[in-house]
């Protein structure tokens, strides 16, 4: 039986538009969230509840999106009965859960870009998808057809093709505890994060209200606003709010440009929260995963062109691959849209044909 209340009142075609929107601003945020991180850290930045923090703190962002929408609404339908906000408490609670182990993962993924290369972060986080795909499969019984699998398999292959010259790559000055710790602080992420995507997935599907897309970026906002509280006790234990000042005199870059990377990280962080939520909206919490394994490539591009990291033959390959499971996966889609399209005509012109056969 379908659950009438957690229906959407997107159309199809709204929501392809909301998908492309969502996409990119995931591709945005994954691919420029590492980078800027790891200016603040080898440029002199040494706070990681900080910059846990900052993934999330710009969810006032979300907040002045959901007024010019309550107010464009409000002039364009003439309802002058309609909220501002409109969740429940049973998704206030949810949302607020998944911001507690947002947060955690935020401090487990500062630590290891803290410690770790950016292009050698984006490898264990690619992980991710693994960690994505059987937690989908466990909480929302999400159904693999070939297409998915193959570009399951073939985003895994290309990530451990990158894995292989990851043993030379430790910053230097660091020793092999701290970023033997990193590493695995990387992968705790990576694990943590495969489980909340579709964790947020089976959020939406057990909502008992009508999910649209505004709905969706409030609990974004009641998510952001719970992690960030939970950074906020750790930077009060870790007295980061008393160290900002004194590290900003001291940062190599400047001080003006130690602010500027802070507000960067916060708005960039947020379009990556923005569109992993709108993705699993309109889409899935698989979809979403498939896309950040897309990225990892294209992150280790970045890495290279700006921090001057090597790019191995490996990363070639690994691009290759992942284009061929991106490419994959989406024509499997495609051809699975456009089945199911044909049988509902189908369908649909029976009944006339028995008709005209009598």
């Amino acid at each position: 039986m379908v659950n009438m209340e957690s229906e959407t009142h997107e159309s199809p075609s709204m929501r392809k538009t909301l998908l492309v929107v969502n996409c990119i601003l995931l591709s945005i945020g994954n691919c420029g969230c590492p980078l800027i991180m790891r200016l603040y850290f080898i440029h002199g930045g040494k706070r990681i509840w900080l910059t846990s923090w900052l993934l999330t703190a710009g969810w006032p962002f979300i907040l002045i999106v959901l007024i010019v929408t309550f107010y464009y609404r409000r002039a364009t339908t003439d309802n002058s009965t309609s909220k501002l906000f409109n969740i429940k408490p049973r998704l206030i609670i949810a949302s607020t859960v998944l911001g507690i182990l947002t947060g955690v993962a935020n401090y487990l993924y500062a630590y290891g870009v803290a410690r770790l290369p950016v292009s050698t972060a984006a490898l264990v986080i690619a992980s991710q998808l693994g960690f994505t795909a059987g937690f989908a499969y466990l909480l929302v019984k999400q159904k693999f057809s070939s297409f998915s699998v193959n570009a399951v398999v073939l985003l895994t292959i290309g990530s451990g093709v990158l894995a292989l010259h990851t043993n030379s790559d430790r910053p230097e000055g660091e020793s092999k505890g701290e970023y033997v710790l990193g590493f695995i602080m990387t992968l705790g992420a990576a694990a943590l994060s495969g489980f909340i995507l579709p964790l947020i997935e089976l959020t939406y599907q057990k909502a008992k209200q009508v999910i649209d897309y505004p709905l969706v970026m409030e609990i974004l906002m009641v998510l952001c606003l719970s992690a960030t509280l939970l950074c906020t006790v750790g930077m009060l234990i870790n007295k980061d709010f008393n160290a900002i000042s004194r590290e900003a005199r001291k940062f190599d870059l400047g001080e003006t440009k130690y602010y500027m990377i802070l507000v960067s990280t916060a708005i960039i962080s947020q379009f990556f929260m923005l569109g992993a939520g709108g993705v699993i909206f309109c889409a899935s919490s698989l979809v979403s995963g498939i896309i950040l394994a897309v990225l990892i490539p294209v992150t280790e591009v970045l890495a290279v062109l700006f921090f001057q990291e090597k790019f191995q033959a490996e990363k070639g390959v690994a691009l290759v691959l992942s284009l061929w499971g991106f490419v994959s996966y989406f024509y499997g889609e495609i051809k699975h849209s456009k089945k199911t399209e044909k049988n509902s005509a189908s369908a649909m012109e029976l009944p006339l044909d028995q008709i005209i056969a009598k």
